[in-house]
């Protein structure tokens, strides 16, 4: 299992007393925390840990990189941590999650009853209570049910780094993250592709509400948008152009709510397909996001949901194009 961590004191211990205290037995799995150039006591607290549970390893990236400059640097973590770890498979989640007592062992039924090679599982917010929690978690479970409902249907197309398993083997025969590490994300989406097109029926996501991985969210809109951003920066990286073509598509059928306005300059009634078309869109979103909800257990956050709609459209609008053409801040770095 791999974790990597920046900067992560306040929820690298809680982090790793879940994965850890696994109801699967310890000398069947290890921890790598991959410390990636952390200026605060997020190594400290590892070491401290290490007293304790002797199937947890740490790896600080600075000792064997020392001043390097990367755009990826999570990759390149990950990337010598996978190097370094002695199993078959890769678990990867991140340092501000935290994971049930069955996480592991889920992960292993389930590779072994579907010959899988890759596999993604489901990741939420806890609702903190403000305003920009519960839109982020109303956001977040609306994309968590796209990916399940994309691989229903065959399609994959999105995963969280936050919750995978993949093999080791495979990921050096897909030449790990070779041909995307110039991009500052994409460590789980863009992967998971390169493997796709290798292995498209072993390729899975599991559907269990005990595989869930908790995280928090973040705590201000400034800091939203920067983790938003960051997660459009990939957009147009995907090699299948399915993907990129739904996600433009997407892109500009919300731009239109910002457009449609102005021209009621020159046409008559305008204003009434403006409506007609939020409302459908509301209409059909909400119906989606009802059975997600109740897989997650977050039934009352569907009151929010009309209310969210408008800031919703406006946040893709202004995420997508930075996404694309702008420079977000991330854990300290200016990454583009």
């Amino acid at each position: 299992m791999i974790i990597p961590a920046r900067n992560e004191e306040h929820q690298i211990a809680k982090c790793l007393r879940s994965v850890l205290d696994q109801n699967y037995p310890s000398e069947l799995f290890e921890v790598i925390v991959a410390d990636d150039y952390s200026t605060d006591n997020t190594a400290g607290i590892v070491r401290q840990m290490q007293n304790e549970y002797k199937n947890l390893r740490l790896l600080q990236i600075e000792k064997l990189l020392p001043q390097k400059q990367l755009n990826s640097y999570k990759k390149k973590a990950l990337e010598l941590a996978i190097q370094q770890a002695n199993g078959d498979w890769i678990v990867t989640t991140d340092a501000d999650c935290n994971v049930s007592e069955e996480w592991l062992s889920n992960f292993s039924n389930f590779i072994q009853q579907n010959n899988a090679v890759f596999v993604a599982a489901p990741v939420k917010f806890i609702n903190t209570g403000s305003f920009v929690s519960i839109f982020q978690c109303l956001d977040f479970i609306s994309l968590q049910g796209i990916t399940a409902a994309s691989v229903s249907a065959g399609f994959h197309t999105m995963c969280n780094g936050a919750n995978l398993a993949y093999s080791k083997k495979v990921f050096y025969e897909v030449d790990g993250f070779k041909g995307i590490d110039n991009i500052a994300s994409g460590d789980d989406m863009l992967l998971m592709h390169k493997i796709y097109t290798r292995y498209k029926t072993q390729v899975h996501y599991l559907f269990s509400k005990e595989s869930v991985v908790e995280t928090l969210p973040m705590e201000t809109w400034k800091d939203f948008f920067n983790q938003r951003i960051r997660w459009a920066s990939k957009a147009d990286k995907f090699e299948d152009k399915r993907i990129v073509f739904v996600l433009i598509f997407v892109y500009f059928f919300n731009l239109s709510f910002l457009l449609l306005p102005f021209a009621a300059i020159w046409l008559d009634n305008i204003g009434w397909y403006w409506l007609a078309m939020l409302a459908g869109k509301t209409v059909i979103d909400f119906r989606f996001m009802v059975p997600v909800a109740k897989f997650f257990n977050e039934e009352k956050l569907l009151w929010w949901f009309p209310i969210m709609q408008p800031f919703h459209i406006g946040y893709t609008i202004i995420a997508g194009w930075l996404g694309k053409f702008g420079k977000y801040s991330w854990k300290g770095r200016v990454v583009k």
